[in-house]
């Protein structure tokens, strides 16, 4: 059987992945994750959950094509409902919007927080989702953007408060001085702090984009466009305060 190539995407979950663990990956969708772990060795075995039959008769299709029925095993759950503590110690959870990443984590709180490691992938909210994980407990270990396909993708390692070891809340804390929370919530702190130039990218390319939305409103002469305008004054404003981090590389 052929080896599976994955899009840049998934390719960036499955290296987030901490090697010799069992995983769960909650929306599944095709499987192909959960292929990739197995078949190159990254993970002993992988529970492969998701809410719809049709994504999970796709996962076992391909599971069974590539003759892995013996280590992913494909089951129906809203969630982690279906899971029990101890089945795995990787979550992996990612392409759905963070409105929803957070509800799954919110309902089964004991079971996200049993996890050594999270994998989190939101497509949307994403200022509303790292402000969720930090005031739940969760601190973000690692944070990766990439550019696919023209779309911008943020991907986050988060553990649990409490199986932070010293150093590394000690490096996050280091990471936080000179850095606005509201910023690290919007943006993403490590990814600030690292100067990330894929990161750079967005925020250009964000600014660019709402300075030529603020400047279309603002020769609106109404209540909404005036409503709109300050939210984009804003917006630009956060994009600017950002972009002070990469000063120095800017003027290179």
């Amino acid at each position: 059987m052929r080896e599976l190539v994955l899009s840049k995407r998934l390719q960036a979950i499955c290296d987030l992945v901490t090697p010799g663990r069992r995983v769960v990956d909650v929306g599944c969708d095709h499987g192909l994750v959960d292929i990739y772990l197995v078949q190159k060795g990254i993970s002993p075995g992988v529970l492969a959950m998701d809410v719809r039959e049709g994504p999970l008769s796709r996962a076992r299709g391909h599971v069974e094509m590539y003759g892995l029925g013996n280590y992913i095993e494909t089951r129906m759950s809203d969630g982690l409902n279906a899971f029990c503590v101890g089945e795995a110690r990787t979550l992996i959870c990612a392409g759905m919007g963070g409105r929803l990443m957070q509800r799954i984590l919110t309902e089964s709180g004991e079971k996200a927080k049993s996890f050594d490691e999270l994998i989190l992938q939101p497509q949307s909210e994403l200022s509303e989702f790292r402000r969720f994980l930090r005031k739940e407990g969760y601190c973000i270990l690692q944070e990766n953007i990439l550019v696919e396909d023209g779309k911008y993708y943020f991907l986050l390692k988060v553990l649990p408060s409490e199986k932070v070891t010293p150093e590394k809340e000690q490096k996050r804390r280091a990471m936080q001085q000179g850095i606005e929370t509201s910023l690290g919530d919007r943006f993403g702190l490590q990814l600030l702090w690292k100067q990330d130039p894929v990161l750079l990218e967005y925020l250009q390319t964000g600014l660019k984009n709402a300075m030529e939305i603020a400047g279309a409103l603002s020769e609106q002469d109404s209540d909404r466009a005036r409503a709109r305008l300050l939210e984009l004054q804003a917006d630009i404003e956060q994009y600017l305060r950002a972009l002070e981090f990469y000063r120095d590389v800017i003027r290179k």
